[in-house]
């Protein structure tokens, strides 16, 4: 079995442009202004585009398991993400930031343990 991961979008090639470059994944294939497939690093990630834009909270999102995490979420924010969260947060003996992609949807971008 595999996994792959679908994250609606009204701008799939704005999407496209920033997961490629926030997560170093590939284009595998794509059905022009509609869909889009990325894979890398062992993930699947498609890209659909949907009509309406997104309005409420998530019920997934990607976690990004980095060594820096300040210097990895300025660098999300060059590529068009944003900040949800100010300041860490800490807990569980983790540190993270909730950001969000260029239309709205939720990641966050938290200490790798085991880095």
């Amino acid at each position: 079995m595999r996994i792959e991961f679908t994250l609606d979008c009204c701008d799939v090639e704005r999407a496209e442009e920033f997961w490629t470059s926030a997560l170093g994944l590939a284009v595998d294939g794509r059905i022009e202004g509609r869909y889009v497939a990325l894979s890398g690093h062992g993930v699947a990630l498609t890209l659909q585009r949907v009509p309406e834009a997104k309005t409420v909270k998530n019920r997934m999102h990607l976690d990004l398991l980095v060594d820096d995490v300040e210097r990895e979420v300025q660098r999300l924010e060059g590529l068009g993400a944003s900040r949800l969260t100010d300041q860490a947060h800490h807990e569980f003996g983790q540190t993270w930031f909730v950001l969000a992609d260029p239309e709205g949807n939720e990641l966050c971008v938290a200490r790798d343990p085991e880095g």
